[in-house]
C-alpha cells in the first residue's frame, strides 16, 4: 500500500514537472536581438523601441518605463546579455555616501555618479546558455522593483 502511494506521488510529480518545462518558452539558442528585446518589452505593456542613446549606443528605449536595455556579448546580431539602466539629472545634489549605502545594502543592482555628477542605476543579467522568456519576465518584474526602490530611496523620478 505504500508503494503504491509513492509510486502515485511520483508520478504526480513527474507530470508536475513536464508540465512545467512544456510551459518554458526558451530563448534563441545565441541570445536575443534588439528587435526581439523591443516586441518582448512591449508584449510586457512597456513602450519600446530600437534607438540610440547619447553617446550612439543602439539600445532599446522605454521611455514610458523611463529606462533603457543595452545588449552585450553579441554575436551576428544575437546577444546573449542585458543591461537594464536608468539615468537621472541630479545637478550634483546626490552624495557618493549615500551612493555607496545603496550599493552596500542592495544586492540586484548598483548605482554610480558619471561625470556629470548624473545618477545611475544599473542590473545585468545573462540570457545564454539555456535562459527562457519566463526567465527574462522574472527579471523585468526585479528591475521594476529596484527601480521603485530607487527612485524611493534618492528621491528622483
Amino acid at each position: 500500500m505504500i508503494a503504491v502511494r509513492y509510486s502515485i506521488a511520483a508520478a504526480l510529480l513527474m507530470v508536475v514537472f513536464a508540465t512545467a518545462m512544456a510551459q518554458a518558452r526558451d530563448l534563441p539558442e545565441k541570445g536575443v536581438t534588439f528587435d526581439d528585446m523591443a516586441t518582448w518589452l512591449r508584449a510586457q505593456g512597456s513602450d519600446a523601441k530600437v534607438t540610440t542613446d547619447s553617446l550612439g549606443n543602439k539600445i532599446v528605449a522605454s521611455d514610458g518605463g523611463g529606462f533603457n536595455i543595452y545588449l552585450f556579448d553579441c554575436d551576428s546580431d544575437r546577444c546573449g546579455s542585458v543591461q537594464f539602466a536608468a539615468g537621472f539629472r541630479t545637478d550634483g545634489k546626490i552624495r557618493l555616501d549615500r551612493v555607496n549605502e545603496w550599493n552596500r545594502d542592495k544586492r540586484w543592482a548598483r548605482a554610480y555618479l558619471d561625470k556629470s555628477k548624473n545618477l545611475w542605476v544599473e542590473a545585468d543579467f545573462d540570457l545564454v546558455p539555456g535562459g527562457t522568456y519566463e526567465l527574462l519576465n522574472d527579471e523585468l518584474a526585479t528591475w521594476k522593483k529596484v527601480l521603485e526602490n530607487f527612485r524611493g530611496f534618492f528621491a528622483v523620478k
